[in-house]
């Protein structure tokens, strides 16, 4: 089959190559049908054509519509919607890249250079800029009212604002000092002294909250120190779990109930002295309960037979009251058995003055010495008082069932500041050595005020 000649495709003639060496003619020659294509490009020519071609097909038809004839506008919208969109033009040049690259580079370098400066201006002018930023103010505090974590909080009494907002700040409860310090110079709101339980990561009004409701407050610890009376310890008691000491006078009245022997005259020196814990709501009763208790399983523990807690406790009470120090409990314990071993009468000085409840002294004067109703002037009654004098620890009770041993008749604390005690076998010895006590009291009058 024979191909078709240029003219039949395109309607024309394919142009010749110039030779490059000839000088151009002028303008290239263009379609007189479609000016907007050139006659050496048949692809163009036979594009206008096609477009001519679409263009009176729509106009045909949509000519009229609903029978009436369109106006030019709507021809040339016809038109344009036949040809595509548009009129074909030739395509548009390529983008220039490295103008569109070099634009992005030039955007970047600005944006690393605000960023940079604004970094430069945080961090050196941080605190300043807080003072007018909200959102930079509110950095300084934590949200909510904590993680659950417990905290810890202790509020000494003379304690002031600046106080416990360095407080709240050591114990991990709020983020900055000054979150809770801005509220309390605003407020200046009071605190009750003790240990708070709050939680970590409070925000400073949640946290200043918190201290201001007592139910926060930890009140359940008791430190019974030994040698301290049994009415002593109620008062501590009482501060620990928030009951009044009548509570617990009332609870130790009926000791028996509380597992104390009948052969004690009352529940004096049955309670062990140690740090307790008690739950909130802890009665006078459950609280002396516990103390009984525990003195019960550390005499089964030395090996005390119930039959001999009077006796034991009674000794170690003495022991407790009148050793200088834990090392010279087990010689104390000597004096007391050798004097009783011998018949001789005990004469604590410790023994007269709980009788007269002057338990803050520890010298007693001739008349209370002399005194034989009280039943626990040793100075007059032989051998033991009828009962303890004090709450004895576990270093009395064990110097108690195993004193030192020793010949030692007596004993006298020669320096009260420091405790120290000289032992003596014979009276002169005895003599002698409370000359050098009384010496010690006359050096000043801090020293007096000790013996006194």
């Amino acid at each position: 089959m024979a191909e078709p000649s240029w003219d039949e495709i395109f309607g024309g003639r394919p142009q010749k190559p110039e030779d490059s060496t000839q000088q151009p003619a002028g303008p290239e020659p263009v379609s007189e049908e479609f000016p907007t294509a050139r006659l050496s490009d048949p692809y163009a020519v036979a594009a206008a054509q096609a477009n001519a071609a679409q263009a009176q097909a729509a106009r045909e038809a949509v000519g009229t519509a609903g029978g009436q004839p369109l106006t030019r506008r709507e021809l040339r919208e016809a038109e344009v919607r036949a040809n595509g969109g548009g009129p074909s033009d030739p395509s548009p040049p390529a983008p220039r890249r490295r103008r569109r690259w070099g634009g992005l580079i030039a955007l970047l370098v600005v944006v690393v250079v605000v960023l940079g400066g604004g970094a430069v201006a945080w961090f050196g002018f941080h605190d300043k800029v807080c003072k007018v930023l909200t959102f930079c103010q509110e950095s300084v505090d934590y949200a909510g009212s904590g993680n659950g974590q417990k905290a810890t909080v202790v509020i000494q009494s003379g304690d002031i604002g600046s106080d416990v907002a360095k407080e709240l700040q050591r114990a991990g409860v709020t983020k900055t000092y000054q979150a809770a310090y801005a509220i309390l110079i605003k407020t200046n709101q009071s605190f009750q002294p003790g240990s708070y339980q709050l939680q970590k990561q409070m925000s400073a009004k949640a946290a200043l909250a918190a201290l201001a409701d007592p139910k926060n407050r930890i009140v359940h610890t008791a430190v019974i120190r030994e040698g301290i009376t049994a009415a002593q310890a109620y008062s501590q008691l009482a501060a620990a779990t928030g009951r009044p000491v009548s509570e617990f006078q009332a609870a130790a009245a009926n000791y028996q109930a509380l597992g104390v022997p009948s052969t004690f005259p009352s529940i004096e020196g049955f309670l062990f002295p140690a740090t307790y814990q008690f739950d909130p709501g802890t009665t006078a009763q459950q609280a002396l309960q516990v103390l009984v208790t525990t003195m019960q399983k550390h005499l089964a523990a030395d090996g005390v037979a119930p039959a001999d807690d009077l006796k034991v406790l009674t000794m170690a009470s003495i022991v407790q009251r009148e050793a200088g120090s834990v090392p010279d409990m087990g010689k104390v314990a000597r004096v007391f058995q050798n004097r009783l071993d011998a018949g001789m009468l005990l004469q604590s000085d410790a023994t007269v003055a709980y009788g007269t409840g002057r338990t803050d002294h520890v010298t007693t004067t001739g008349s209370e010495r002399s005194d034989s109703k009280n039943l626990y002037n040793t100075y007059v009654h032989a051998g033991l008082p009828v009962g303890p004098i004090a709450l004895p620890g576990d270093d009395a009770i064990k110097a108690t069932l195993h004193p030192t041993p020793g010949p030692w008749l007596y004993f006298v604390a020669v320096n009260l500041k420091t405790g120290e005690t000289v032992f003596s076998t014979t009276a002169a010895e005895h003599d002698a050595a409370v000359k050098k006590w009384q010496a010690w009291c006359r050096q000043s009058p801090e020293n007096m005020a000790y013996c006194n």
